[in-house]
């Protein structure tokens, strides 16, 4: 027998599973402040023994293994603590984006088969009108908001009442026996695809919780401001990270500047998440402070362009740089930062930091690639590829669709469906979504790129890029662009005409701009993301429209989007596709 040949045992072998950490946490910090919600307290002792209850309440309800219970909530205690007490009862958690139509809703839970659907009070209304188009509707339990003395007297089931009527001692938490299992099935925001429904696994999220607390450098016992909805990647697995730092969870209903930066000063929030597009809120004129304390972000979900890394660093946000994706449980790449780069001059630094960085450690292994041969691509900065991981965070594939599951996988990678180069020193940069990649006489043309320059005009707030079909080049850049709020009536006189000339000293002239449209405000997804198909399809009706010689005014393309928006068929940030299996 090998001398190395020992075997496993319960002594020194124990499953990967997030779960450990709120038992530690009520044993190290069971007197520190968990949750923080309006007039609101828990101590980590407290928000145990309600994550202990709401597991047992869900076994005494029927609730077996691998059972789906889904949750429709803004960022309350319930949806935190939803994050322990189902996958405790053996659950797989079903966290619902609160952005959705009622149609999109009832896909989830439909294609989900959830059993069980907690829904806060405000959002009832939606819930029901979803639920009420299912034949096979699951079990609704309300969620009254604990902050108010107010309740739903007359609703059936409700969550603080299922909480006091449960016996954790008669229905203890379901063991995990096997860290492949499924902890959370989360349904993509859909940007380029129709959303599909992604598994995590225990140790997947195990991983990824433990990656990021280390490689963003998170101490013992933070104040983290719940700005990131809890519903997207299992709020980047912080959701597990703060029980496994003993951190104070301060919940927010909506990220407003105000109420953000109240809570910053009254609790002394040290740490929060969000997609750039938080730093213009954040950076609104009449909101925006100077912080009097650093506060440390870790941002993610589109390249940010270095521009405004600049102004939102100088009010005292401390940005970290992560690239992530439903499929690697959130962030997979991070931007470290190297102690050199700090001598660098501001502007710099910054375009150092809004590249997307290096593999996050629980990755085996990231890399650039071409799609077709699967041959790394030069280390030269510009050689354009396919960012391809592979690692434990990695999702386990995609519910109930074989098909995409095996086309997401490629020799032993998973297909980010991302367009990057990877510089000299091993980080990687995006330059593209695949389907934003602008072709034009030939040239393959980084929307990023053009929207990076626009973002540094001064009176830019939000651009975007896309193709807009031409009769002799193929496809040229179309910008669409919203204008800071100080200039939003644009008294100041600027025309499409100061944009394309600006860009021209800015960029290769084959990149610029040959339209720009200016918007009040860019459409985006319920996570903050650029709805890019929409503009695509708005930029395709403009080419059409100039060869009529009709004009392409900006309340015209405005009532184009809103018309857009109202086709079920072209929404596909939504999960109607679902309905149908």
């Amino acid at each position: 027998m090998d001398a190395y040949s020992l075997p496993k045992n319960d002594a020194n072998f124990a499953e990967l599973t997030p779960l450990t950490f709120i038992h530690r946490a009520a044993l190290a910090y069971g007197n520190h402040t968990s949750v923080v919600y309006d007039n609101i307290k828990f101590t980590w002792k407290q928000t145990y023994e309600r994550c202990l209850r709401l597991a047992a309440w869900l076994q005494s309800f029927g609730i077996r293994k691998n059972d789906v219970v889904s949750i429709l909530a803004p960022n309350v205690p319930a949806l935190y603590e939803s994050h322990f007490g189902v996958p405790m009862a053996g659950a797989v958690l079903n966290t619902i984006n609160t952005r959705l139509d009622a149609a999109a809703i009832a896909g989830i839970l439909r294609h989900s088969g959830a059993k069980i659907l907690f829904v806060d009070h405000q959002l009832l209304s939606l819930a029901t009108d979803a639920l009420s188009t299912l034949t096979s509707r699951p079990e609704v339990v309300l969620i009254d908001d604990i902050s108010s003395t107010k309740r739903c007297a007359s609703f059936g089931l409700q969550y603080e009442q299922v909480l006091a009527s449960a016996n954790p001692v008669a229905y203890p938490p379901v063991p995990v026996t096997n860290e492949w299992d499924a902890i959370a099935l989360n349904y993509t925001s859909g940007t380029t695809s129709e959303p599909k429904g992604v598994v995590y696994s225990h140790r997947g999220a195990y991983l990824s919780t433990m990656t990021l607390l280390l490689q963003w450098g998170v101490g013992l016992q933070p104040v983290y401001l719940w700005s990131l909805p809890m519903f997207h990647c299992n709020g980047w697995t912080f959701t597990w990270g703060m029980a496994a730092r003993g951190g104070t969870n301060v919940c927010l209903r909506s990220p407003s500047a105000r109420d953000m930066y109240q809570a910053i000063s009254r609790h002394g929030v040290t740490h929060m998440c969000g997609a750039p597009v938080l730093f213009n809120v954040l950076l609104d004129p009449t909101e925006c402070r100077q912080l009097t304390r650093p506060v440390h972000m870790l941002t993610g979900g589109a390249p940010p362009p270095a521009a405004l890394l600049e102004s939102i660093e100088s009010v005292g946000f401390r940005i970290t740089h992560a690239y992530g994706l439903t499929e690697a449980t959130g962030p997979a790449l991070v931007c470290e930062w190297q102690q050199d780069w700090n001598r660098l001059p501001a502007a710099e630094k910054a375009r150092l930091k809004a590249r997307q960085g290096v593999g996050a450690l629980t990755l085996a292994d990231v890399d650039v690639k071409d799609k077709e041969t699967m041959i790394s691509v030069p280390r030269d900065g510009v050689t354009q590829g396919e960012i391809c991981l592979r690692g434990s965070s990695i999702m386990k594939g995609y519910f109930k669709n074989k098909e995409e599951t095996d086309a997401a996988f490629k020799n032993g990678w998973f297909l980010t469906g991302d367009v990057g180069v990877m510089h000299s020193d091993g980080y990687i940069e995006i330059k593209d979504r695949s389907k934003d990649v602008i072709i034009s006489g030939g040239e393959n043309i980084s929307s990023v790129e053009v929207e990076a320059a626009l973002y540094r005009h001064p009176m830019v707030l939000e651009a975007a890029v896309v193709a807009m079909p031409h009769p002799h080049w193929g496809e040229t850049p179309c910008a669409f662009i919203a204008l800071k709020k100080e200039y939003a009536s644009n008294e100041a006189g600027i025309e499409e005409g100061d944009i394309i000339s600006y860009c021209r000293d800015k960029l290769s002239h084959y990149m610029v701009p040959r339209k720009v449209v200016f918007l009040e405000e860019l459409p985006k997804t319920s996570t903050g993301k650029l709805q890019k198909f929409i503009l695509r399809n708005v930029a395709k009706g403009m080419q059409k429209n100039n060869s009529k010689g009709e004009a392409n005014s900006s309340r015209r393309v405005e009532r184009q989007i809103n018309d857009i928006n109202r086709q079920p068929e072209a929404r596909v940030e939504h999960v109607m596709a679902l309905s149908r299996l």
